[in-house]
C-alpha cells in the first residue's frame, strides 16, 4: 500500500553560513521537507548565495532565492562600499556596523508568507545569542515577539496552525555549533561566513574571527581560512 501521507514542510533561512547550514541539517534530520530560502538583498558578498545552493543540494532541499534590496537604504558594512567592515573584534554592548537595518525582521516576514503558502510547519533560523556580533535581531526575547506577531498577523495563525519559528543554535556556543555541523555532515568548507566578498574568506573580519575561534577550538583549525590566525591546514 502506498504511504499518501504528506511530510511535514519547513521554510529554513538559509545564507550560506555554518550556523544556517547547522540548522538545515538538524531540520533534515528532524524529517522535515525542506525549502531553504535566501536574500540577495544587496550584500557585498554574494557569494554566499552560491555556497547556499551547494548546501541545500548536499540535503536535497528546494532553494529559493528572493531578491529584495535593503542594502540600497544604505546604514550598514556589508551593503554599502563607502563604508570599512570592522576588523577588531566584537565588543560588549556595542552594535557594529556591519548590522542591517531591519534584515532578518524583513527575511523572518517573507519566510512567513512562503511558509503559509505551502503549508510549513517551522521556519527555521540560525540566529545565536551566544557568540554573536550583538544584533539586536538575534535575541530570544526579539524571536518570542515575532511568534506573538506572526500568530495574530495570518490566516494560519488564527486558525492555530501557523509555523512556529524555531531557532535551535540560539543557546548554543560557536564551538557546539562546529560539533553539530561535523555530526550532520556539513560541508564546512563550502560555507561562507565572511563579511567581506573576495575569493577567499578575508580571516580578519568579525564573522571569520568568531567562526575560526571556533573551529581551532574544537579542534579543526585546518577548515578556517588560508588567511586566518587560527589557520594550520
Amino acid at each position: 500500500m502506498t504511504d499518501t501521507t504528506t511530510p511535514k514542510r519547513a521554510v529554513v533561512l538559509l545564507s550560506g553560513g555554518l550556523d544556517s547550514s547547522t540548522v538545515l541539517g538538524l531540520t533534515v534530520r528532524e524529517g522535515y521537507a525542506c525549502t531553504a530560502l535566501s536574500f540577495r538583498y544587496g550584500q557585498r558578498h554574494t557569494v554566499e548565495l552560491e555556497r547556499a545552493a551547494t548546501i541545500a543540494r548536499q540535503f536535497g532541499a528546494d532553494h529559493r532565492v528572493i531578491d529584495i534590496n535593503i542594502g540600497s537604504f544604505g546604514g550598514s558594512a556589508l551593503t554599502d562600499e563607502a563604508m570599512d567592515v570592522p576588523t577588531g573584534g566584537t565588543q560588549d554592548g556595542v552594535i557594529p556596523p556591519t548590522y542591517v537595518p531591519g534584515r532578518n525582521t524583513v527575511f523572518i516576514a517573507v519566510a512567513l508568507s512562503l511558509a503559509e503558502a505551502i503549508g510549513a510547519e517551522r521556519v527555521c533560523l540560525g540566529i545565536n545569542a551566544v557568540d554573536y556580533s550583538g544584533y539586536p535581531d538575534c535575541r530570544p526575547e526579539y524571536l518570542a515577539a515575532y511568534q506573538t506577531l506572526a500568530d495574530l498577523a495570518s490566516k494560519a495563525g488564527l486558525e492555530g496552525r501557523g509555523a512556529v519559528l524555531t531557532a535551535p543554535l540560539l543557546a548554543m556556543t560557536k564551538v557546539d555549533i562546529v560539533r553539530a555541523a561535523l555530526d550532520l555532515g556539513v560541508p564546512i568548507g563550502e560555507t561562507w561566513s565572511c563579511y567581506q566578498g573576495g575569493e577567499e574568506p578575508c580571516g580578519v573580519c568579525d564573522s571569520c574571527l568568531i567562526r575560526d575561534k571556533a573551529l581551532a577550538e574544537a579542534g579543526h583549525p585546518e577548515l578556517t581560512g588560508p588567511a586566518s590566525p587560527y589557520h594550520r591546514g
